[in-house]
């Protein structure tokens, strides 16, 4: 990969299992955008010291800093790169198709990633909610939305989400299927779901993307 001229004083916040930040990853790889990375470890809490918050007050990864300009949410930052950096392009030239690949992705993003996201969890456990069904919890929401996904899948031509190169719709879908092996979900009955990964795991972009492959993995 080279890096990108005018990403030069980009940088990227990132937690290796955070499946938001996993994301842009995916979409950097295969822009080959290379650009500064530095680690907020999310589970000891570096997300709320005050010079994290200083940088991005949300307090969430992944977080875009690029001179002036930033930007939080994974799907802001991935269309702002598939925008200055069009090839090759992360959602179809079609309005209807491209409107099917942003659906499959906020199923993720919006309906299933933010039950089960690390903050949710803790806010359970600070409840009394024993670990067990925590796991529980995530894997019920993890296999709800996979259903719906699911079926919108059987509409699109495969092997990927939407055709034969990958999209927005698979770079969301990769990690959510992380999140899921995590927490033990079901993924027998979701077989477009299963085919999308094992696709792009062919992919270099994805597989250099994956947690355990990030320098501060644990």
């Amino acid at each position: 990969m080279t890096r990108a001229p005018d990403h030069d004083a980009a940088v990227l916040y990132g937690y290796f299992r955070s499946s938001a930040a996993y994301r842009v990853r995916i979409a950097l790889n295969l822009k080959n955008i290379v650009v500064a990375q530095r680690y907020v470890h999310l589970r000891n809490g570096e997300q709320n010291l005050e010079a994290f918050r200083w940088i991005n007050p949300a307090g969430l990864v992944p977080y875009w800093s690029e001179g002036e300009f930033n930007l939080g949410q994974s799907l802001a930052i991935i269309e702002y790169l598939d925008e200055t950096h069009p090839e090759p392009p992360l959602l179809p030239k079609d309005p209807k198709a491209r409107a099917i690949v942003r659906e499959i992705a906020y199923a993720v993003a919006c309906d299933i990633h933010p039950i089960g996201n690390l903050r949710i969890l803790k806010r359970l456990s600070e409840l009394g909610v024993d670990e067990i069904d925590r796991a529980r919890w995530s894997k019920e929401w993890i296999e709800q939305g996979f259903a719906a996904i699911e079926a919108r899948l059987a509409q699109t031509p495969g092997p990927f989400a939407f055709g034969h190169r990958p999209t927005l719709a698979d770079i969301c879908i990769v990690p959510q299927v992380f999140n899921a092996r995590r927490f033990d979900a079901d993924l027998a009955p979701f077989e477009r779901i299963r085919q999308i990964e094992a696709e792009a795991m062919k992919l270099d972009a994805f597989v250099a993307a994956e947690p355990g492959r990030q320098p501060d993995a644990e």
